[in-house]
Formats: C-alpha cells, structure tokens, sequence
C-alpha cells in the first residue's frame, strides 16, 4: 500500500496533473489539507471532479503522522492532497520522512507552488534569498526574525519572499496591508531604517489564477491598496535589479 502525496497547483480543481487525478481515482482514502494555503474552489468543487470523497486535514491532524495517515497507508492507498507543490512546505517534508521511516512506500506528484509562480513579477528566481513566514503579532508578540532576515537579503543583493500567515479554519487570512504594518511595527522597535515609507516592495493576491493582482510600489501606497480575496503575498525586492527586472516591475506599478 502506498501514501500519495498529490500537488493541486493554485487555483482550482482543473489544476490537478493527469498523473495525479489517476492515482487519487484509485485511493481508498483521499486527504485535503487546509492550512498552508487556499485554493480558489471549495472541497465540493473537487469530490465532484475527483469522483471521490474528501477528507479535510487540519494542522493537527496533518502533524499527527503516528496517528491516523501514516497507520492507515500500511494497509491501504492514501491520497494526500496538497494546495501548490507537495514538498514547498516542511511539514509535509516531515510526512514524506515519517513515512520512509516507518517503510510506507511514498510517492509524490508535484505541482505548480508559489515558490515558483513568483517568477511571473519579472524578479529572477535564482536571486531570491531566504524566505520568511510573517504571522500574526497575536501569535509571537516580540516578532523580529522576517525583519532580520530582510535585512540580511538586501545586504546580499537578494529578493525576499514573504509568506503570509493564514487561519483558514478562522476565514482569517493576512492581507500585504496588515504584513506592512507588522514589519513597521518591527521597524519602530529596531530602529535600522530597514522598512520605510519609500521602500519598493511587490504585493500579490491569488498568485497563478485567472484573477491575479500584482502591485509594485512603494510601502505608503501599497499600504492603500485593497487587493481582494486571498492567498497573498508579499516581496521586498533587492535594491540592486538587472534591468528587464526593472522593466518588468514597473508593468505593475
């Protein structure tokens, strides 16, 4: 028996690769996680694509690998549904390990991730430095490290993605607007001049859908700007840019 782990793309249903849709037509269970991203269609949506019931996978339950999915995957085929590629996110890395140690056979489907639909703002990928995960200050009140970590990429001459966090199961999710005001807020504390009102920054909303927005400007104006539903996103670009980089950018201005 076999755990699948299945990459959705980033829109909808239809995003699903061939291979893919074929293994989950054969599955005897069939996940769907819910917390690292948002998909721009409802679980409905793909059962009846899919042909299959669907099982929604919070956080916890994803991470109780010893629990339930690792256990059922030594007798049966298990369908591990994952928004964007599988392996973008360290969680699932953790069940693809999990499942190799335990000597499940995994197999894994990838898929279109943000990790790579970022490239459609002109930034060269291979220029990209470590991304961050911003959250929300309720959850880590003394919140510093997306902001040393910015740091660190522009001193590199590097791009920064920023994640934005997102409480699906709360219809909560951070908007470029909130994630501004948070680094300023860390900007208020430190005192380095990183995150100012003139610093050149990229706001994504639904990266890879027929509904994309893509706004470049400087942090006041973005700050004003209402980007729709989720996902989002948020990219510090390096002060140093090629210049079809540049050219790039200012389509979106």
């Amino acid at each position: 028996m076999t755990l699948y782990l299945i990459g959705l793309g980033l829109e909808n249903q239809y995003d699903i690769s061939l291979k893919g849709l074929n293994i989950l037509r054969s599955c005897d269970i069939i996940y769907l996680e819910n917390y690292t991203s948002l998909l721009q269609c409802t679980k409905q949506d793909l059962e009846t694509l899919y042909q299959k019931p669907i099982i929604i996978a919070d956080r916890t339950a994803s991470e109780n690998f010893d629990h339930k999915i690792l256990t059922q995957a030594k007798t049966q085929n298990i369908a591990f549904l994952i928004v964007g590629d599988p392996i973008a996110a360290t969680t699932h890395i953790e069940l693809f390990k999990q499942a190799k140690q335990q000597q499940i056979p995994v197999q894994i489907i990838h898929n279109a991730s943000i990790l790579t639909a970022i490239g459609i703002t002109g930034l060269q990928l291979y220029k990209f430095g470590r991304t961050i995960s911003i959250p929300f200050l309720e959850d880590v009140p003394q919140l510093e490290t997306p902001y040393h970590i910015i740091r660190e990429n522009l001193l590199l001459e590097s791009h920064t993605l920023c994640l934005l966090d997102l409480k699906p199961n709360l219809n909560k999710f951070m908007t470029p607007n909130q994630a501004i005001t948070i680094l300023e807020h860390i900007e208020k504390k430190l005192q380095e001049n990183i995150i100012t009102s003139e610093l050149q920054v990229i706001a994504c909303a639904r990266l890879g859908t027929a509904t994309q927005l893509i706004k470049y400007g400087t942090i006041k104006d973005i700050k004003t700007i209402d980007f729709g539903p989720p996902p989002y996103c948020l990219i510090i670009p390096a002060k140093k840019l090629h210049f079809i980089e540049q050219e790039m950018l200012e389509m979106w201005r």
